[in-house]
């Protein structure tokens, strides 16, 4: 019975485990060859390595858009508000998963578009930096 050894699905017949060859790393790296959201995107090319990166800075900054838009008009149905307001929150979820799925990538380019992405967007977005002042109505003049 000490030599009865059980075999998985995992292992092959000389009880030697198998290894697929794989992009997918477990530690930051550094590179433009990787696997980023999709199977084989963006591969081995350069030109698509970049457009990753556009792309995860782009879904960062739209994630911060969706987190300080306020589209909803005051006096508007609260139902049907309600309902949109659900519906965009749904949609920044959604987006925030694939960027957070997209860092998962363990890609040291990636990561930074991402905290790039989502720091630009915040500043643009959320930061008193680009708010439009709002209006103080003028005071008379004091006698």
């Amino acid at each position: 019975m000490a030599n009865m050894i059980e075999t998985t699905s995992a292992w092959n017949t000389t009880g030697l485990h198998v290894h697929r060859k794989s992009l997918l790393h477990m530690s930051f790296y550094w590179g433009h060859k990787s696997e980023i959201l999709f199977s084989g995107w963006p591969g081995c090319n350069s030109g698509m390595y970049a457009l990753a990166l556009i792309l995860v800075f782009a879904l960062a900054m739209v994630v911060e858009w969706l987190s300080y838009c306020s589209i909803i008009k005051p006096g508007a149905n609260k139902v049907a508000a309600g309902f949109f307001q659900t519906a965009m929150h749904t949609v920044r979820a959604g987006l925030s998963y694939m960027v957070m799925l997209a860092v998962m990538s363990f890609n040291g380019g990636v990561f930074l578009a991402a905290v790039f992405g989502h720091a630009i967007g915040f500043l643009v977005f959320g930061s008193k930096a680009f708010r439009k002042a709002e209006k103080v109505p003028d005071l008379p003049p004091r006698k």
